[in-house]
């Protein structure tokens, strides 16, 4: 079974988007941004909550057509319609049984895209097996938490750090699996 990899730019305060979806504080350019264009290639699954699909519409995304063009997609939403659905892109209803489905039916990891609240329900469930956390040098006091509204207590296990020139940390962190007791 293939692994649903969260890999998501945060502030140091936990939020992958401040105020109104904002992202203009992050890092865009430079070493780390390079190897996280470079390391999306090597996905060929994605997946992402609704609200993470329609935050590409500002940057030209097309409903109903990929973000990631070498990439198969799996909205995750009980509401979104879209008419006209490249072969790419499946809206899927939130469910467990899906994204396992998913997973064992994947060639490669699979690539979690943004979005807190989505990332807040897979890691309620179990869903997520590692976090690649692109760490900026920010503080942006509110706005989109990494996990969304999940309180959820896990511990996750450092396997990787790399520092970048423009202030970016890369932590790759595999979750520690729960005992059942």
């Amino acid at each position: 079974m293939k692994k649903v990899i969260y890999y998501v730019a945060s502030s140091l305060d936990g939020y992958i988007a401040g105020l109104n979806d904002d992202v203009s504080k992050f890092i865009f350019q430079g070493k780390g941004i390079e190897k996280y264009q470079t390391d999306l290639l090597k996905f060929k699954t994605v997946i992402m909550g609704r609200k993470t699909y329609e935050f590409g519409y500002q940057y030209g995304l097309k409903p109903g057509q990929p973000a990631y063009q070498h990439m198969n997609h799996h909205i995750f939403s009980n509401t979104l319609k879209i008419d006209n659905l490249s072969k790419q892109v499946k809206i899927e209803t939130i469910d467990i049984e899906k994204v396992n489905e998913i997973k064992n039916n994947s060639e490669t990891d699979i690539y979690l895209c943004g979005g807190g609240q989505f990332a807040g329900w897979l890691l309620d469930n179990g869903l997520i097996d590692q976090l690649i956390l692109k760490l900026n040098p920010i503080i942006l006091g509110e706005g989109v938490s990494l996990f969304g509204k999940s309180k959820t207590i896990n511990t996750f296990d450092l396997i990787n750090k790399e520092s970048y020139d423009e202030g970016l940390i890369t932590l790759t962190y595999n979750l520690k699996k729960q005992n059942a007791n």
